[in-house]
């Protein structure tokens, strides 16, 4: 489950059907060794319980309503619309949003830890502090120019031919695939990597090859016309700019031919619904494959810098993609491939050089991209960054300050009870077999959870941090997180893993671990307040519970089984009415229409709709269950199932500025927030909670109601 309007570790309520089918993730190890594995800090002990909830008299803004709107017109507003009116999106944010309020106070937090481990005069702390340090330290960055970058450049410069061009591209393979940040596969290298369990084969992990090599988001960028053709020419005069800094002479026509040359590599690229699909991306290839199928590039040499020389088995996501990249490498001519590493380096490195690359770089990425104003404070991006490099060590501080047991406690009982619902709605389902409801109900009973951090934390000690040395500290954590994934090939799968910080603001599910992971930041207000109404609490951070779990029963987990492997364990006439909910919920969101003849694509958001549907239907069942028969009070004037209703709501407040919001709807797998809080149109008890009535605009007659699960 991916957060959309967080990530930057927003990948957004995860993409499960690509991102979770290669996610690495989590879970207690009961059979680790506890003298050989670094071992969990403790949450913190149980916070005195406040008085009072952080939003509102019960856990809920009512100021942030319109109660001029009609719920049973347009819910988000009704729910959310004084707040949409009041809030202004932040200069440096691309869209604003309830996770980037729980984001805002848990940078702060790390930033506190950070700035402390800079006095620490050993081990793990000092390297998180040097790491953050170095990349504050302005002066130093700009006193050393463009040196950092250089060895880079000159080893891209010294490529004779195919062979060494074939060990450059192979030396820039990385675990880079944006897993967390986005909501696709993607890399800025030709090709990216991420080793994980074998979805055919789970009992053993694999290296998944995935396309890369662009410098905006999709394909979609480089061939569509209309805005896309005027960020094309705002995106060469960036490659230009970078190429110029770095005193090239010749930028604007290299700029040019950089440019063509990755719109070669767009139209080699599988669409963002090709990607998405597992079934498509399920090719198992041998070492051998990679020549006879992907002929171009010299695998051999390839292979070999990337340390994978030794490896015979590979699943490739994108085999028509991979085939094309391989092509490319043959045909285009040398000189222009170097340009293309030559820009790529400084266009990765931008933001550890001086301040006129990382303005550059923020004026292409940030502002034209995304319509944001202005850069973040620089603490911000130095958090960030660490927390990309040495994260858990970052991240087992937190947990120890900021995560107490009683919130550990509670969140694991509303999981567990949400679970226990989820059993019962397959129970109650009258279109499923009982052959096809056995499994289902077995994937239920085996889900494992785990709430707040991993059992165990990672070994930073072999990483080198140096506190003069930012662009050096990024590239030797980015080669490092690399060696650490290939280590794992051949070794037996870790089931103890996360894929993400517990400082993250999301959550997962992992089909291939039937896991599901909350780190320890989500569990915040307004998703989750101790001291706040339950109801509110369910609608919240309950439907984020539930949409995962549902999410190993949406259209790409529900292919894989109970033991995690990619297996139709459905009856053909089973599955025949799933995919007819499927069919319907992708033409509901379908018809929500952001701007003037463009829609959000059901299709693309489809697993994620299912799981808010899903999701939310059995975060109320939940919540019936979890009050056994006490009397319904109303607090502030609300019954309990509009304070339900309401909190979901609230959880997806958000404004983006257009050109993001644009962007989402072409690569992000999940809806925008306004259109996610329609979910509640599917559930037949949100319509006697606000009395919404035929005639209504979201008014749909039981028979049209979505009931996936």
């Amino acid at each position: 489950m991916n957060m959309d309007l967080v990530m930057p570790l927003q990948r957004s309520l995860l993409v499960l059907a690509v991102g979770a089918a290669l996610s690495l993730s989590s879970g207690c190890d009961k059979n680790a060794n506890p003298s050989s594995e670094p071992q969990a800090a403790a949450p913190a002990p149980a916070a005195n319980t406040p008085a009072k909830p952080q939003l509102g008299s019960f856990g809920f803004d009512a100021s942030g309503m319109d109660r001029s709107v009609a719920a049973g017109d347009n819910f988000f507003d009704f729910a959310n619309g004084e707040w949409v009116k009041r809030t202004e999106i932040p200069a440096d944010r691309s869209a604003y949003g309830s996770f980037n309020v729980i984001a805002e106070k848990t940078l702060a937090d790390t930033r506190a830890i950070m700035e402390e481990a800079g006095k620490a005069s050993d081990g793990e702390a000092r390297k998180i502090g040097d790491y953050y340090a170095a990349f504050m330290d302005e002066a130093g960055i700009e006193a050393r120019g463009v040196a950092p970058v250089q060895p880079q450049l000159q080893a891209i410069a010294g490529i004779a031919d195919r062979q060494a061009l074939a060990k450059a591209l192979g030396g820039t393979l990385r675990a880079d695939v944006d897993l967390l940040n986005a909501t696709n596969f993607y890399t800025p290298h030709l090709f990216g990597v991420w080793v994980s369990v074998d979805l055919l084969q789970p009992d053993r992990n694999a290296p998944y090859l995935v396309q890369g090599g662009l410098g905006m988001p999709d394909r979609d960028f480089y061939l569509q016309d209309g805005r896309m053709a005027e960020l094309r020419k705002t995106y060469e005069g960036y490659v230009a700019k970078l190429l110029e800094l770095s005193g090239d002479t010749d930028a604007a026509a290299k700029a040019a031919r950089i440019v063509a040359l990755e719109t070669k590599i767009a139209r080699a690229h599988a669409t963002q619904e090709e990607t998405n699909d597992v079934q498509k991306g399920a090719n198992a290839w041998k070492q051998a494959d990679l020549a006879a199928k992907a002929p171009g590039m010299d695998w051999a040499a390839f292979l070999d810098a990337a340390g994978l020389n030794n490896q015979q088995d590979f699943i490739v996501w994108q085999p028509k993609a991979v085939a094309g990249l391989s092509k490319l490498v043959a045909s285009e001519p040398l000189d222009v491939w170097k340009d293309y590493l030559t820009f790529h380096a400084l266009d990765e490195a931008a933001g550890y050089l001086p301040k006129a690359y990382a303005d550059a770089s923020f004026a292409f990425h940030g502002t034209a991209m995304s319509g944001t104003p202005q850069q973040s404070e620089r603490w911000k991006r130095a958090v960030a960054d660490t927390n990309t490099a040495i994260g858990e060590a970052v991240g087992k501080i937190y947990v120890e300050r900021h995560f107490d047991a009683a919130t550990k406690a509670r969140a694991d009982e509303m999981a567990q009870n949400i679970i226990t619902a989820f059993a019962k709605r397959i129970d109650a389902l009258e279109w499923m077999s009982p052959e096809t409801k056995a499994h289902a109900k077995a994937k239920v009973a085996g889900l494992k959870v785990d709430m707040g951090y991993p059992s165990k934390w990672r070994d930073y000690s072999a990483l080198e941090v140096k506190r003069d040395d930012a662009l050096g500290n990024a590239q030797r954590a980015s080669l490092f997180e690399y060696q650490r994934n290939i280590a794992k090939l051949g070794q037996p799968v870790d089931h103890s893993e996360w894929a993400m910080l517990p400082q993250t603001i999301n959550a997962m599910n992992v089909p291939l671990e039937n896991r599901l992971v909350f780190p320890a930041a989500i569990l915040q207000p307004p998703f989750f307040d101790g001291a706040a109404d339950d109801a509110v609490n369910y609608g919240a951070i309950g439907a984020v519970i539930g949409h995962e779990i549902s999410h190993g029963f949406d259209n790409a987990g529900a292919l894989f089984d109970e033991t995690g492997k990619l297996h139709n364990w459905w009856t053909a006439e089973d599955l025949k009415k799933f995919n007819a909910a499927c069919d319907a919920l992708a033409a509901q969101f379908g018809s929500y229409e952001p701007f003037p003849g463009v829609h959000v694509n059901g299709r693309l958001t489809l697993g994620e709709n299912i799981a808010d549907v899903a999701g939310l239907a059995t975060a109320h069942d939940a919540y019936l269950l979890s009050q056994q028969g006490k009397p319904a009070q109303e607090l502030g004037g609300f019954t309990p199932d509009q304070r339900f209703f309401l909190g979901f709501a609230q959880a997806w407040r958000s404004k983006a500025r257009e050109q993001a919001l644009r962007n989402s709807l072409l690569t992000n797998v999940h809806a925008p927030g306004q259109f996610r809080a329609l979910t509640v149109r599917n559930l037949d008890a949100w319509y006697p909670a606000f009395e919404v009535k035929d005639g209504q605009k979201l008014y749909l007659a039981p028979e049209k109601r979505v009931k996936v699960w």
